[in-house]
């Protein structure tokens, strides 16, 4: 029987689990396959079987004492408050499975902690990569704790400062995408929405990791351009004190995302992974606007795409409306082909396949397979002993 693998998968936003699910899709179906999340809603309706694990939520855990608070964080780890029940709950849940399934390959994404205790616990571990600054002590005794890293992005987007000896054990998939439906042209995609088929379409986009895409600096953008028609889908931030203008639309949350980027001249988005791929695949001129995230992610994600010249690295909102024309124009001009190429349609499949051929690996037994294969050639020649 193949050796089971089990994921982490944390439940922040709704990229981890998106990820994750393509994955699994692509395992051969004798694989089973464990994931363990807080948020067992984020795989409901999964056509593949699976066993899922639920986890309790340790986001926002109460700590019991002002004195257990204060307790300092070690410097190989990241968050470990002291007393927290559901913490103990959501280790012991975790050890319990891989020790009761036999586990194969943990596969963490995403947790520091986790990797350091699948290596105590004596069980294989690969990481999902994410970008950021990841160079403290807990991070890199993570990327040594593992067997192995996955980097669900194309290698030409990792950062300058990745030690070699960590890109060395790094298994790049090329730009992942969720999304794999087909898609028309622009003009298919501007009929089915209801969009004019000659005015400029500037597709604002968020996911559901952050507070939203904030408000009021598109105002000014659909008064620096108003011949052009800005549309937002995901949350919006507002302040109260914004003024709505007949050529900036709030769409919100929708189920086809791919339409609005087909019928877009350009995108303004974060860059959640996902997000980045979603924009890769469909090839638009890129505004890169990231959102705070722990460690960098973002910015550190955003400024490797500029540096690449896939995209514009939004660092600050523009606050006027000559600010915006410029922006706007710069964005005119990209050239999209190398964002474009950042998209792999098989990066799901890649991943797949690397996980499962690294699981099979680990367990492969030599010394039986070199034995079977000396007697099986002492049988075709007996003369040979």
């Amino acid at each position: 029987m193949q050796k089971r693998i089990s994921f982490f998968i944390h439940h922040q936003g709704r990229g981890h689990a998106q990820r994750a699910r393509a994955i699994i899709q692509r395992f051969s179906k004798e694989r089973p396959v464990t994931v363990m999340t807080a948020d067992p809603s984020l795989f409901e309706n999964f056509e593949r079987p699976i066993d899922i694990i639920a986890l309790p939520d340790m986001i926002g855990a109460d700590v019991p004492t002002t004195a257990l608070y204060q307790a300092t964080t070690p410097s190989i780890m990241h968050c470990v408050p002291l007393g927290v029940k559901e913490m103990r709950r959501t280790m012991r849940l975790i050890l319990d499975h891989l020790d009761d399934s036999d586990t194969g390959l943990f596969v963490i994404d995403v947790s520091a902690e986790l990797a350091l205790l699948a290596r105590i616990a004596s069980v294989p571990a690969v990481k999902i990569r994410m970008h950021g600054d990841r160079s403290d002590r807990g991070h890199l005794g993570a990327y040594e704790c593992c067997i192995g890293m996955l980097a669900p992005y194309d290698e030409r987007l990792e950062q300058p400062d990745y030690p070699d000896w960590a890109r060395a054990k790094t298994h790049y998939t090329g730009g992942l995408c969720t999304t794999d439906t087909s898609f028309g042209d622009k003009q298919a995609a501007r009929r089915k929405l209801g969009l004019p088929s000659d005015q400029e379409v500037i597709v604002v986009l968020t996911g559901g990791g952050g507070a939203g895409t904030p408000y009021a600096p598109l105002t000014v953008a659909a008064r620096a351009a108003t011949g052009s028609r800005f549309i937002t889908i995901g949350p919006v931030h507002r302040e109260g004190h914004e003024t709505d203008f007949f050529n900036l639309e709030n769409h919100g949350w929708v189920t086809n995302v791919t339409d609005y980027l087909v019928a877009s001249d350009i995108v303004l988005a974060s860059a959640g992974d996902n997000t980045v791929h979603e924009i890769a695949r469909i090839g638009r001129p890129y505004i890169c606007a990231p959102e705070w995230r722990y460690y960098g992610e973002q910015v550190r994600k955003a400024e490797c795409l500029q540096r690449l010249g896939a995209a514009i690295h939004l660092e600050n909102w523009p606050s006027s409306i000559d600010a915006w024309q410029e922006l706007l124009m710069r964005a005119r001009e990209l050239d999209v082909s190398t964002l474009r190429e950042l998209y792999s349609p098989q990066a799901a499949r890649t991943a797949a396949q690397w996980l499962e051929n690294l699981t099979d690996r680990l367990w492969q037994d030599d010394r039986k397979t070199a034995l079977l294969g000396h007697l099986q050639e002492a049988v075709a020649n007996p003369g040979i002993s």
